[in-house]
């Protein structure tokens, strides 16, 4: 598949990149001993969760189901053609892309599980919601438990076109050695994953 040109992808970066405010979003204040010394607090209460429309319901569900190894091209279809993956290992620019990210899930774990979700910000454009995702990678088989905050951006369709995943309050750069290492993983990591050439 061919590379997104950097330019394109810079342009949809600079439309679509939501940069959230971790502690406004997460703090708890019903019990502050939870909270990071950051001042954030990923750990999901779903009983917390904001009410969203079941067009957004779907794109959450979609969206937990690749985190939990669907590899489905379904599931993929919430993203547009040109969108962008970004958590603290990955910067994908193309849907294939970030298909090589959800197809590698049942390659390298044993399992992975969404025990928890909270949504903490929900617009037309926006989905923002802290999920716990249990990760048991092989051939250790020993089960760690992630908390992150997820922010899905939407476009006027109802697609993805930014994905981030923060795994604490500090949000992403898009610059030095880390940013290339991302994009290389992103670039390359299909190569290994194999997810069909048809996303």
């Amino acid at each position: 598949m061919p590379s997104q040109d950097p330019s394109h992808a810079q342009a949809l970066q600079d439309e679509y990149e939501i940069r959230p405010d971790p502690v406004a979003l997460t703090h708890n204040n019903d019990d502050p001993s939870q909270n990071a010394e950051s001042g954030v607090d990923y750990e999901p209460y779903p009983e917390k969760s904001i009410p969203i429309s079941a067009e957004h319901e779907k794109i959450v569900k979609a969206i937990t189901s690749l985190y939990s190894g669907s590899a489905s091209k379904e599931d993929m279809e919430v993203y547009a053609h040109d969108a962008i993956y970004d958590d603290p290992w990955s910067y994908c620019d193309t849907r294939y892309k970030i298909a090589g990210q959800w197809y590698g899930i049942p390659k390298i774990m044993a399992s992975s599980k969404t025990l928890a979700t909270e949504v903490v910000s929900d617009k037309p454009t926006e989905i923002i919601y802290k999920q716990k995702q249990e990760y048991k990678p092989r051939p250790l088989y020993v089960s760690k438990e992630v908390n992150s905050l997820v922010t899905l951006t939407l476009d006027g369709e109802g697609k993805v076109r930014y994905h981030k995943d923060q795994w604490n309050e500090k949000d992403y750069s898009h610059s030095g050695l880390g940013k290339i290492m991302k994009e290389l993983n992103g670039d390359h990591l299909t190569k290994i994953t194999q997810p069909p050439k048809d996303l």
